[in-house]
């Protein structure tokens, strides 16, 4: 056993293979602490930047795309004070911009959006919020099939740009009001 035990010790291609195991271990231990401060100095960076990105009214400020001066948004149908059925067509008007899809970014241009029975206009400094009275019309769309419940109901336009988010000054239709029948 002694014998043995002095060969093993002795055998330089296995003193190398455990002078390699100890340095893989103190190795893997120093990657692991550089893993840990580089997680934290990215953890601290993305906090320092989105405090930077943060208003003094406590929204992130996002770019806003700019509108030439008199751009406008209109209904050209259905007509104010119109009478139409639950189903119908309303056509969007846009004066002095282009039509573009949602997601690309080219000056001058903006998507629809369609205002139904909102009071008052969704915040100008965020992509405006799809739902059940504020759809989306990202696919560049200049009309669309809506169907509405028997009754009276408004209708307004808003001009988005590739993000959703109102152009700076905003581009809005005036609102109309329509009677479902």
């Amino acid at each position: 056993r002694q014998n043995l035990f002095e060969n093993w010790r002795n055998d330089s291609g296995l003193k190398l293979f455990l002078d390699f195991i100890v340095c893989k271990t103190a190795l893997s231990h120093y990657f692991e602490q550089v893993f840990h401060i580089m997680k934290k100095f990215i953890i601290i960076t993305a906090a320092a930047l989105a405090l930077i990105a943060y208003n003094l009214t406590g929204q992130v400020q996002i770019p806003k795309s700019p509108s030439p001066e008199g751009a406008k948004a209109y209904i050209i149908s259905p007509l104010p004070g119109e009478t139409v059925g639950q189903t119908f067509t309303v056509r969007f008007g846009l004066k002095g911009m282009g039509v573009c899809p949602a997601g690309l970014k080219k000056e001058n241009t903006g998507h629809h959006h369609l205002l139904i029975d909102l009071e008052k206009m969704p915040d100008s400094n965020i992509p405006m919020p799809a739902s059940d009275k504020l759809k989306h019309f990202g696919g560049g769309q200049t009309e669309a099939e809506i169907t509405l419940t028997p009754g009276t109901h408004t209708l307004q336009l808003a001009l988005g740009d590739y993000l959703h988010i109102p152009h700076d000054p905003p581009v809005v239709s005036e609102k109309i009001t329509v009677i479902v029948k």
